[in-house]
């Protein structure tokens, strides 16, 4: 597993913008909004999933965003789907939850897992992520986190994730 220096060194070769931040330690977007107060650009959550056919998914999505799940194994292309046991996520992102970011890529092998960003995000300026611990964050363009991703040998899908009504 690269981790987070092989993150930084990934996105110095590659020459990718980026800011840092670093915060207290926040588990939950609500935990989160305090700090995304002080961030500027898009603020994100992440689900990590596993579908009834074994297949695991990393969807990044809006923070504010009230992901119809019923909805989402269409818009994948995937089957139904349920929250991914932590031991798995480790096992696969080395990472825990709490930490979820779609940069957590560069610890999987390509093809073990789906990773999504949403059509919205993938085409803003400032994407805020976890740098695969929740003490921090970086700013970087949705167009950069795509880059890194298949620079990693992933091929994400970018697409309009469906939301519950308000």
């Amino acid at each position: 597993m690269r981790g987070e220096a092989g993150l930084l060194d990934d996105l110095n070769a590659l020459a990718i913008p980026f800011a840092a931040y670093e915060h207290v330690a926040v588990f939950t977007v609500a935990e989160s909004d305090a700090v995304n107060a002080a961030i500027p650009g898009a603020h994100t959550k992440n689900l990590f999933l596993k579908d009834n056919g074994g297949a695991f998914w990393l969807v990044t999505v809006p923070s504010e965003a009230r992901v119809d799940l019923k909805a989402l194994p269409a818009a994948i292309g995937s089957k139904r789907v349920s929250f991914g046991k932590a031991e798995d996520m480790a096992r696969l992102l080395g990472i825990a939850p709490g930490s979820v970011t779609p940069l957590a890529a560069i610890n999987a092998e390509p093809g073990a897992i789906a990773v999504v960003l949403d059509e919205g995000l993938a085409a803003r300026e400032t994407v805020n992520v976890h740098p695969l611990r929740n003490t921090g964050t970086l700013g970087l363009s949705g167009n950069a986190i795509l880059r890194l991703l298949r620079h990693w040998g992933h091929a994400p899908l970018v697409t309009a994730i469906p939301v519950q009504a308000a």
